[in-house]
């Protein structure tokens, strides 16, 4: 009895967790800082998208940063050690990084301004052990499919976790 009455708890909990939740997706506004519409593939090959030589290195920087950090771009590469650390020029390290976004959304142009700090060119800017990505090359950075937000899933996990607890 105690057993089926934990369970029916339960079953209100998750019902109630994801209608509120649900509710919460239709009145929050989505930000999309860049979308990958405008796939500026030239017609006779593969682009590329490297930073703009000249401009403010606190700009560049900014975009460096961005693309490392909320643009979710993987820089190890271009960390001490990694494989394109050297040159260690911001102007490299920012190629790199910018690039790295742009073929992970889809070879936008959008995905490839930073502000001003970036364009988009045919030319293949590997060197040596540096491989700059190509498009097909990366998977997307898309959000996952899962639905499920992490702090239902925390509820649920605490909640099996209870009933564990409770029947043993």
């Amino acid at each position: 009895m105690r057993k089926n009455i934990i369970l029916q708890c339960l079953l209100l909990l998750e019902c109630y967790l994801a209608s509120t939740m649900e509710a919460a997706d239709a009145a929050v506004p989505v930000t999309v800082l860049s979308p990958p519409e405008g796939n500026t593939t030239f017609l006779d090959g593969t682009t590329w998208c490297v930073a703009l030589n000249g401009v403010s290195q606190i700009d560049l920087q900014n975009a460096l940063d961005w693309a490392c950090g909320l643009g979710m771009t993987n820089c190890k590469a271009i960390q001490e050690g990694g494989s394109c650390f050297e040159p260690d020029t911001l102007v490299s390290h920012a190629s790199y990084a910018f690039n790295s976004y742009y073929q992970q959304n889809g070879n936008s142009d959008i995905a490839c301004n930073f502000g001003g700090t970036a364009t988009v060119t045919k030319h293949n800017p590997s060197y040596n052990k540096c491989v700059y990505a190509a498009p097909g090359s990366l998977g997307s950075s898309a959000p996952s499919l899962c639905k499920q937000k992490p702090s239902f899933i925390w509820w649920k996990t605490v909640g099996v976790l209870l009933l564990l607890y409770l029947t043993s």
